[in-house]
């Protein structure tokens, strides 16, 4: 639940955070990215701290430090704005990273329908920051502190919940030295599952960040295009689940990466050259986008002999492939602004999902590193 609520929320508020802190434009877009890069420099070193402190005590640290991250961000001044996001972001950080590898150890036989259940949870929870984000601002001047700063009780009481599993660190093996996975910068494997991982989030942030005005420079109003952007996170809900129940039913994870991958593809083509019917395309981006970030956190498991390799693959694929996520947005902006239109945009998202894939393919056949 605390996987996305902390970065869903910002976006409705952004303009309410801009005028009271005086951001500009480009402060604002560089605010929103800040947990991606955060995502993307601490990912290599989560397997470390795991390795150190055990997974659930590492576990329980970044959940106690995302809510110290969401309340610090919530406070004045300026400086505890940015602060606090790049906490949170290395906070959230090791918690994508370390959670597959929790997975592999405690559940090796149901690694695709754990990791799609709390994929689903992850997806909803974030549909819902974003819905009450608005409301919960209210007209007050400094309403949207209050706004980001409520998801630090939701940490506090997943630590809550969390806390006997501390106990277990003591006596549960640590992330030991990997197998095939120890050097995965040099496996061909491995990058297949990064370059497949880092497609499917930047078409994500992408989205999530220029949906709307994709829709709105076509002729949609700004109500029409916001509900079609809660469509698009409800529906990931529906892809995680639908990943989670297939993805062991079938001889290797091909049809679903080639499936989502390709209904990507639908949905940018849908929105280029039909975007009167931008409903239908929204729903198929967000199913898109559930079942491959569902498929892509369980490949972490599938593709590995063991929990440790697991934390290390899920390092390196989260890092490049969230150094790609956050590169997204601005590239996309950039070809919009210099092109001023999103047509040429929507063409590079394309061919982007058409080498998603491949590349998902190619990682989803029934194979382990080592």
């Amino acid at each position: 639940m605390n996987l996305r609520a902390a970065i869903t929320s910002l976006g409705p508020v952004l303009s309410f955070v801009q005028a009271d802190q005086g951001l500009s434009s480009v402060a604002a877009s560089v605010l929103v990215s800040v947990p991606l890069i955060a995502f993307a420099a601490c990912s290599p070193i989560a397997p470390k701290v795991a390795a150190k402190l055990g997974l659930e005590r590492a576990l329980g640290a970044a959940v106690l430090l995302l809510a110290i991250g969401i309340l610090v961000r919530s406070a004045p001044p300026q400086v505890l704005l940015w602060t606090g996001t790049a906490l949170l972001g290395v906070a959230i950080a090791i918690l994508n990273v370390l959670l597959p590898a929790l997975v592999k150890r405690d559940f090796p036989a149901r690694v695709g329908p754990i990791t799609g259940t709390y994929t689903a949870v992850q997806s909803g929870v974030a549909a819902i920051a974003a819905g009450v984000a608005v409301p919960l601002a209210g007209q007050q001047a400094g309403g949207w502190r209050l706004s980001l700063g409520v998801w630090a009780g939701l940490a506090l009481v997943a630590l809550g919940v969390f806390l006997p599993q501390l106990r277990r660190s003591a006596a549960a093996p640590a992330l030991v030295r990997t197998t095939g996975a120890a050097r995965p910068w040099t496996n061909g494997l491995a990058w297949q599952v990064t370059v497949f991982m880092g497609l499917q989030s930047l078409a994500f942030y992408v989205l999530v960040t220029w949906l709307s005005s994709i829709e709105h420079a076509a002729g949609l109003s700004l109500v029409t295009a916001g509900f079609h952007q809660l469509l698009f996170n409800l529906s990931g809900l529906v892809g995680s689940l639908v990943c989670s129940v297939l993805i062991h039913r079938l001889p290797d994870q091909r049809p679903i990466a080639i499936t989502g991958s390709s209904l990507l593809t639908v949905a940018l083509t849908g929105l280029l050259v039909a975007p009167g019917i931008a409903v239908v395309w929204a729903v198929f981006a967000g199913l898109a986008g559930g079942s491959t970030l569902a498929l892509a956190l369980s490949l972490f498991g599938l593709r590995t002999k063991n929990y440790s390799d697991a934390g290390v693959l899920s390092g390196m694929a989260q890092s490049a492939g969230y150094t790609l996520a956050a590169l997204g947005p601005i590239v996309i902006g950039a070809v919009h602004d210099a092109a001023s239109s999103w047509k040429p945009a929507l063409g590079v998202l394309i061919v982007l999902a058409l080498v998603q894939t491949v590349f998902g393919g190619l990682a989803s056949r029934h194979r382990t590193m080592g």
